[in-house]
């Protein structure tokens, strides 16, 4: 493809999964979503669509994931409340997983190659990224349910690692907390402190060690994390 092409390519996905996200904002919205977002309201709007409300929570867990601002724990706690726990569990990750991988594969096509060109050698954004180092990111960062789902899935999209790991790391690490959240229902909450430690633990090891392990190649752990070996598509 030439380099026109290329961007013509680009710009027809970004206006198609604009249209999409739109679609479903507008479909949504018109069926009478409510704006406070609250478990309890969400689930009294999924029973009042009756058959229509196991797709309807698969379009805004899609929605909320591609978009970002949208919060889906609020949403998790609906589904427990609407169709059980482990059916509005299943649910919640289904869709979760159809937007993680929506916002995986649009990152990917659109900003892997710049960074990479830029960051050759880095065990993350590098033509050899750690592909263990890549996937316990992401499990650990879907673990902690603070983190941004739609920021974690784009920002997958333009390391190294695979699309296989990828949906792997993702399924094993919301599984946990969607389970808990589903289960919540009415007595949803975050503790803040714990919300606000958790995530500054976890975004300081993050940070500090693609830079440990690059200036520290031979470690053992850089060896177990295999920094050196080409991704496996």
């Amino acid at each position: 493809m030439t380099a026109s092409s290329v961007w013509v390519f680009r710009i027809v996905l970004i206006a198609t999964v604009a249209a999409m996200m739109a679609g479903i904002w507008w479909l949504l919205q018109g069926l009478g979503l409510p704006m406070s977002l609250s478990p309890m309201g969400i689930a009294a709007w999924f029973n009042s669509q009756g058959s229509l409300g196991p797709l309807l929570l698969l379009l805004l867990m899609v929605l909320a994931v591609v978009v970002g601002p949208i919060p889906t724990l609020p949403v998790t706690a609906a589904a427990g409340l609407a169709f059980g726990l482990l059916p509005g569990a299943l649910l919640s990750i289904s869709g979760a997983m159809a937007g993680a991988l929506i916002a995986f594969y649009l990152a990917r096509l659109l900003g892997r190659e710049a960074l990479h060109a830029k960051l050759p050698t880095n065990p993350l954004f590098g033509n050899q990224g750690s592909q263990r180092l890549l996937f316990l990111t992401v499990l650990v960062t879907r673990l902690v349910p603070i983190f941004s789902f739609a920021l974690v899935s784009y920002a997958a999209g333009v390391t190294a690692i695979t699309t296989g790991r990828f949906a792997l790391g993702t399924a094993i690490g919301m599984m946990p907390m969607t389970l808990v959240f589903a289960s919540l229902g009415r007595t949803f909450e975050l503790n803040p402190l714990f919300s606000i430690t958790a995530a500054v633990a976890v975004l300081t090891v993050m940070t500090l060690l693609p830079w440990h392990l690059n200036r520290r190649r031979h470690s053992r752990l850089a060896l177990w994390l295999h920094l050196d070996k080409p991704p496996e598509e």
